[in-house]
């Protein structure tokens, strides 16, 4: 399936899940309740290790199930859709129904979080890298790292932010951590396996003892089992150390010339959104564009792309337009009192106050820009303004693709943190899997060990930074009262076999000269599939778990 046939597969799926919806809402005027937005308690220590919705599956019917999702609070899912009610009250009759719509709004919204992060976030913060001047390490190991792995942190917030979602986003930063460092740096080894690569020693038990290193200090906080504010911060600022390291390193070895990690970063992220960007954001091809048929594709794929596109400035030079920037600017402040107002029962005033915003800065925006190129002046309002839009919408998804791995977690009576472990750390770690792979295949010994270094520099920075953001945040919300976190025993087992998996690569990869092999990969594939296995045994109760 190509490019521009997935996308149309998925604006298409998008448009009939809107008319099933619309359909169901008529027949069913009662459900109108579907719609929801449920932020007003703010995560404490109850929120994240309570869940009074655990008795959904004692009942025999939907009709019951539907009253019961629907009378208890602790059932909602979290996002802007009750998904529970959507299943067991619309579409409870047509249960296959039910989980198609549920599976492809999963697809939708994987795409959607993966397309906002390549196309709108990375956009904004290469933006941000230029117009700070920073050095091609410093950005690689912080902005572009950010890019990277944007996915992997709005989950693990959102999910932190959620309430007694918190296990899930634990579990997918972890299961994200697992699936690259030995699956798909285990795929990597088999694949270059016949070309007899090499890669540098000292570079790459840099990346997996900082790794191990976060780990380690991760694992004690679960010990714990909980942090207050200033424990959070300094698990936090661990990633400060590690940029340390790196542009130490990286001066040391190569004074005044290219190299270092921040290869890994760059070279994996421009690979990245050539894959993942698609669609019709950039596309100028004006005699295509002259057929009816291209017409038709670009109208199709309005649903997913327009709603972005409007909110969000793009001030890049393929980016560019001028209708469209004015209209971003004047509707990102509607969007953003929409999301206030939302989560404090809206008051009339606030739209009042950021129509006016936004009117006022349309307005700026018509007049200091023209219709060729992108605007010189305020740039770098343009950019903080990008950039915070990218942010937001990042966040809606991921919070919105949470709840629906909760609810899907609830419906299958599967536990929502296994799903985080599996489905979410699978979706989000396919960019990486798609662009490691490619770099590693394409460019040689120097592609492979670009796609080595990101496959323990990526985890790293997910792991200090998406986990430290979300514990600083809950144990911000929490103060006084210290942060419980929401542990249970499968959490060390899976701590357990990542660490497992990363000295299987720090050991027998120096012991083969440091040859990317099928011995190596084979190892790490074997390790995570013997993981996977055993959470499997667990999930049917053959293990207890």
């Amino acid at each position: 399936m190509t490019n521009k046939t997935f996308l149309l597969f998925l604006n298409t799926s998008f448009l009939l899940l809107l008319l099933s919806f619309s359909i169901t809402i008529h027949h069913h005027p009662s459900n109108l309740t579907i719609l929801h937005h449920h932020h007003n308690q703010p995560p404490n220590v109850s929120s994240t290790t309570t869940d009074s919705c655990t008795n959904l599956p004692m009942y025999p019917d939907y009709k019951s199930k539907c009253s019961y999702v629907q009378s208890e609070p602790q059932c909602a899912s979290g996002g802007f859709i009750d998904y529970l009610s959507l299943f067991y009250c619309t579409s409870g009759r047509y249960p296959a129904f039910g989980y198609t719509l549920l599976v492809l709004w999963l697809i939708i919204l994987f795409y959607l979080l993966a397309n906002t992060a390549a196309n709108y976030f990375c956009s904004s913060l290469e933006s941000l890298s230029i117009l700070l001047k920073l050095s091609p390490t410093l950005a690689g190991v912080t902005l572009l790292s950010l890019g990277n792995g944007a996915p992997d942190v709005f989950s693990s917030l959102a999910s932190f932010a959620g309430e007694g979602t918190g296990d899930v986003g634990l579990n997918s930063i972890l299961g994200g951590a697992f699936v690259v460092s030995s699956g798909v740096a285990g795929i990597i080894c088999i694949i270059v396996s016949p070309r007899e690569v090499y890669i540098e020693k000292s570079s790459f038990l840099r990346d997996v003892c900082s790794l191990l290193f976060a780990l380690s200090m991760l694992l004690v906080i679960l010990i714990v089992g909980w942090i207050n504010v200033w424990g959070a911060f300094a698990f936090a600022s661990m990633y400060l150390l590690y940029v340390f390291v790196v542009s130490a390193s990286h001066l040391c070895r190569n004074r005044g010339s290219d190299g270092g990690l921040e290869a890994p970063m760059l070279a994996g992220e421009d690979v990245k959104i050539d894959i993942i960007k698609g669609g019709i954001e950039f596309d100028g091809d004006a005699s295509v564009a002259k057929t009816r048929w291209y017409r038709l594709v670009k109208l199709l794929e309005l649903p997913l792309y327009l709603p972005r596109r409007l909110t969000i400035p793009v001030v890049s030079e393929e980016g560019w337009s001028k209708p469209y920037g004015v209209a971003s600017m004047t509707l990102s402040p509607v969007l953003l009192a929409f999301l206030w107002s939302s989560e404090r029962q809206g008051k009339l005033e606030i739209y009042i106050i950021c129509g006016l915003v936004g009117v006022i800065l349309g307005m700026a925006a018509y007049v200091t820009t023209d219709e060729a190129n992108p605007p010189k002046r305020f740039i770098s309002i343009w950019l903080i303004i990008g950039f915070l839009m990218s942010v937001v919408w990042t966040y809606i998804i991921a919070e919105e693709l949470v709840g629906l791995l909760v609810s899907m977690g609830r419906i299958l009576s599967i536990s929502p943190s296994v799903l985080g472990l599996t489905v979410l750390a699978w979706g989000n770690s396919i960019g990486d899997l798609v662009a490691d792979v490619a770099l590693a295949s394409k460019d040689g010994s120097h592609g492979a060990q670009v796609a080595i270094s990101g496959c323990y520099a990526g985890p790293t920075f997910n792991v200090l930074v998406g986990l430290g953001l979300s514990m600083v945040f809950s144990s911000w919300a929490s103060h006084p009262t210290p942060f419980v976190l929401p542990v249970d025993r499968s959490i060390f087992v899976t701590v357990g076999f990542l660490v497992a998996g990363l000295l299987w690569a720090a050991v027998i990869l120096p012991m083969r000269a440091m040859r990317l092999d099928r011995v190596v990969g084979s190892g790490l594939l074997a390790i995570y599939l013997c993981f996977l296995s055993l959470r499997l045994a667990q999930t049917l109760g053959l293990v207890e778990a």
